[in-house]
């Protein structure tokens, strides 16, 4: 690890890989199921530690997400993926729930908007009523013996109803701390955070729980995905969510920005010492081939050069 790594930056940074959830959600362009088990596969053989296969959600509101089921099942069979590896996925109600305990989800993300306006376009339900169902489920799923990330998504701001108030944000993280979860989210699903910003929740709410081990979400739509990591890292976060190629965006948002990308952010942390066991020559591999599989010049860096 070089000299300049110290400090909260000496802990493990772990990899989120989101780029088949989050990342294809936005592509009108359904992708073959066999063609996501190869780009599963390679992700998992370039060494990241958690791998979002999909989202539990209605297939005709989403459709690139309708073979999530599917894909679990596969990567869930004996010999599949790393022994060291987590196959995560999200759902948003319990209809989706029931449906990743049937396939063999290993983490649960589930999590709640800080936006009266996006929760609702998102899930269909209030803030508070989303709260009170998401700890449920949660409780549900940590009963039957599986990891839970609980996040709370427009944290940094929304799309629709601009600047999102801080104490509103650490009031739902306080309630899922309160609640017993110690694996929280902050996403920045709009992505109209801050370094200063990230700063300021994520050092609340390690203040107060220092045992959380929290989770950043950062999307580029504004430019600074990288430099909100960056921030994400200074104050102690452990866990970064990023797409290949930088891929993604949410649907349910009013502008929809690409994720901070996995091999420029692994660029990024190599660079100070850090993840040296991550392929990154295999990542860039698999953004070339997200670029010509949708013949077209994606958000990543890296993979350009």
């Amino acid at each position: 690890m070089s000299a300049a790594a110290s400090g909260p930056e000496t802990r493990r940074v772990l990899l989120h890989e989101v780029g088949l959830r989050d990342g294809l959600q936005m592509e009108k362009q359904v992708v073959p199921l066999e063609q996501k088990v190869r780009w599963a596969e390679a992700l998992l053989e370039a060494g990241v530690d958690v791998v979002q296969l999909g989202s539990f959600v209605h297939p005709g509101k989403v459709p690139q997400m309708a073979d999530t089921d599917a894909l679990f099942q596969h990567f869930t069979a004996p010999g599949r993926k790393p022994a060291g590896a987590t196959l995560s996925g999200l759902v948003l109600n319990e209809k989706g729930l029931e449906r990743g305990l049937a396939c063999g989800v290993e983490l649960f993300c589930m999590g709640v908007s800080a936006s009266e306006t996006h929760s609702q376009k998102n899930t269909g339900m209030s803030v508070a009523e989303a709260t009170t169902r998401i700890i449920a489920m949660a409780q549900q799923a940590a009963g039957a013996g599986k990891k839970v990330q609980l996040s709370v998504q427009s944290a940094f701001g929304c799309g629709f109803e601009g600047p999102v108030p801080a104490e509103r944000v650490l009031g739902i993280a306080g309630r899922f701390l309160e609640a017993g979860f110690r694996n929280l989210s902050l996403a920045d699903t709009a992505g109209q955070g801050t370094p200063e910003q990230v700063e300021q929740l994520f050092g609340a709410i390690l203040q107060r729980a220092p045992d959380a081990e929290c989770t950043a979400h950062f999307h580029n739509t504004y430019g600074l995905g990288m430099a909100n990591c960056c921030a994400a890292l200074r104050v102690g976060v452990k866990c970064f969510e990023s797409a290949v190629a930088g891929l993604g965006g949410c649907p349910f948002t009013k502008v929809a920005g690409g994720n901070v990308c996995t091999e420029d952010l692994v660029y990024y942390l190599q660079r100070r010492g850090l993840r040296p066991d991550v392929n990154r020559a295999r990542l860039v591999e698999v953004a070339r081939d997200l670029s010509r599989f949708f013949a077209r010049e994606l958000p990543g860096m890296i993979y350009k050069i």
